[in-house]
């Protein structure tokens, strides 16, 4: 489907693969977690990989291969391999760099709290040393990639939560030529907006349970890449590992993934609103988004003129206690800690998704306790507009 258009692929693709009664408009769920052929010697063809088959759903299942192939076409990828969760994805992606101990990272500053943990408590117990970076600051990036000769650059398109953008083309130029590899969290931009592959990451991840499913109601991750060596190493982490996504899971992703081009187009017109208006309010200090921050970068990474779907701003007052309130008199905006959805989420960074950083490391990376990540939904804007203005006042 190469010919089409990223709308269209979201569509149809992973679509219309051939099943027992012929091909069905929408992919079926298949709950079956084992397969039994007629005989041992068509059995054992299957098993030795011949077949072409299903064995055993922790090796694969038809929905869920439906699924991977349909993100590895909206993401320009070569194959995709889903996972439990987005934390399952980033794990897998890291693993199949080859890390070793005494290997170092290089990540992102501005990461995902989740994410450093898990380089520190998961890879660190291994060996495997972290170093930070501002990936912002390109000069400075070649230096360290030069001095500490890291394996894995890991980085997020969208920054978690102060949103900024990742040159991926420049980043992946410095991870190449120095022997690295990049992975790219493209969680918070989605293949709508942006296909990392594309600009030469080496892998690209996913917390589908974001953007990819929209809807709050599956959990799931997706590892992209261009390389096919890579697909043996991804499916074998998953056999061994075992976090494998759930076919019903894999179902209601798929689902989702239709309409992300609708919503996410319609959650970014939104955000583009919310931000400049709320760029004026008296009661914020400092709005975060791309189109206002970092424009030129943003155009180069994101699809058309669009900013992302999310907006997080510093209230005046900075203390928690001040959030907290802010957060507490909201009406139609839902207080969660996820992002992606169809309605507006507000979450609190520094009590939720950066709460393991000690207060001082968090006001080194400007995470301070009054910020405020809004994931902007498909809403009425002006509804939007209005229940944060009205929190404003009374929180």
């Amino acid at each position: 489907m190469s010919e089409y258009s990223i709308d269209t692929k979201l569509v149809h693709a992973g679509e219309r693969r051939q099943t027992p009664t012929g091909k069905s408009v929408s992919t079926p769920i298949y709950p079956s977690t084992t397969y039994t052929y007629d005989s041992m010697a068509e059995m054992d063809k299957v098993f030795s990989g011949e077949g072409g088959d299903y064995v055993y759903s922790r090796y694969g299942n038809p929905t869920v291969n439906a699924l991977e192939e349909a993100v590895a076409e909206i993401e320009s990828g070569k194959f995709a391999v889903a996972f439990a969760s987005g934390m399952a994805a980033i794990h897998a992606a890291l693993f199949a760099c080859e890390l070793a101990p005494d290997s170092v990272v290089l990540a992102s500053q501005d990461l995902y709290g989740a994410s450093f943990d898990l380089l520190k408590k998961i890879f660190g117990s291994y060996g495997v040393k972290t170093k930070t970076a501002d990936f912002n600051d390109l000069k400075n990036l070649q230096a360290q990639v030069e001095e500490l000769k890291p394996r894995v650059l890991l980085a997020e398109t969208i920054s978690n939560p102060l949103l900024k953008i990742c040159d991926i083309e420049a980043v992946a130029g410095i991870a190449h030529s120095n022997g690295a590899k990049l992975v790219v969290d493209n969680t918070f931009a989605s293949p709508f907006l942006c296909q990392p592959v594309r600009f030469g990451a080496d892998f690209s991840v996913h917390s589908a349970t974001k953007y990819l499913s929209g809807h709050a109601d599956a959990t799931g991750g997706i590892v992209i890449s261009n390389d096919e060596f890579d697909k043996p190493t991804l499916d074998g982490i998953k056999k061994l590992v075992g976090g494998v996504l759930s076919v019903w899971e894999a179902h209601q992703i798929l689902r989702g993934i239709k309409t992300l081009g609708l919503r996410q187009e319609k959650q970014c017109r939104n955000a583009a609103v919310l931000a400049e208006h709320l760029s004026k309010n008296e009661f914020i200090e400092k709005v975060y988004y791309p189109n206002l921050d970092d424009k030129k970068s943003a155009d180069k990474v994101l699809k058309d003129d669009f900013g992302g779907a999310l907006v997080s701003i510093k209230l005046k007052t900075d203390t928690t206690d001040a959030a907290w309130k802010f957060m507490d008199s909201l009406k139609l905006c839902v207080r969660a800690t996820s992002l992606g959805d169809v309605y507006t989420l507000v979450s609190h960074s520094a009590s939720s998704s950066h709460r393991e950083l000690s207060p001082k490391k968090r006001a080194s990376l400007g995470i301070a306790d009054s910020l405020v990540r809004i994931s902007v939904g498909i809403e009425d804007v002006k509804d939007l507009i209005a229940d944060i203005e009205q929190a404003l006042k009374n929180g």
